[in-house]
């Protein structure tokens, strides 16, 4: 291995352990936590070294998000992969989607609530976030209807699901109600 290769590899190891510090902070203590200074003590590296690899906060919480994002298509098509039938694959989607949320307040922050910086429906969308979005429309595409654009569709479901983890976290809706929403959402707004 050459040492350009090796400073590459280090610099790469250093780059994820600043993600998973922050990743780490944020879940435990919220993103307001999360300042450089403190990620550098945590790491025991220097804050220019930080500033070597991230501008700032911002471009951190856009690392997180993108690492969320490839982490939520996964989970979205591994439950959608085993399901039976158009509705159960909605349904296991749906679910996903939610327990994602709940798992991960702070990765879904970063996705959904907090500006890292990314482009959103835009031509320079970064992949994980496109491969996001085609994980759901992949299976509700394919529930969209008669005369419905498939990705309209989507963005419509997944705005609902949005809703539903968004007002859940922030409790108010009634825990005892998810699953019937769940039915709901999946039985009237996909017609299954």
């Amino acid at each position: 291995m050459s040492v350009q290769e090796r400073k590459q590899r280090e610099r790469a190891a250093r780059e994820r352990l600043i993600v998973a510090t922050a990743r780490e902070l944020a879940e435990q203590q919220g993103w307001d936590a999360v300042t450089t200074r403190r990620l550098a003590e945590r790491i025991e590296y220097s804050q220019p070294v930080l500033y070597s690899h991230f501008r700032g906060k911002r471009e951190i919480i856009g690392a997180v998000a993108l690492e969320g994002a490839m982490e939520l298509a996964a989970a979205v098509r591994a439950a959608t992969s085993t399901a039976d039938g158009p509705r159960a694959r909605v349904a296991a989607l749906a679910r996903t989607y939610l327990e994602f949320a709940e798992r991960n307040p702070a990765v879904y922050d970063a996705l959904f609530q907090l500006d890292g910086g990314l482009a959103y429906a835009q031509e320079d969308t970064p992949e994980p976030l496109k491969d996001a979005f085609a994980a759901l429309l992949e299976t509700l595409g394919e529930v969209a209807g008669d005369g419905v654009h498939p990705g309209l569709f989507t963005e419509v479901f997944w705005a609902a699901l949005h809703g539903l983890a968004t007002l859940t976290r922030e409790g108010r809706l009634l825990p005892e109600d998810a699953e019937p929403r769940l039915d709901l959402l999946v039985d009237r707004l996909a017609m299954l």
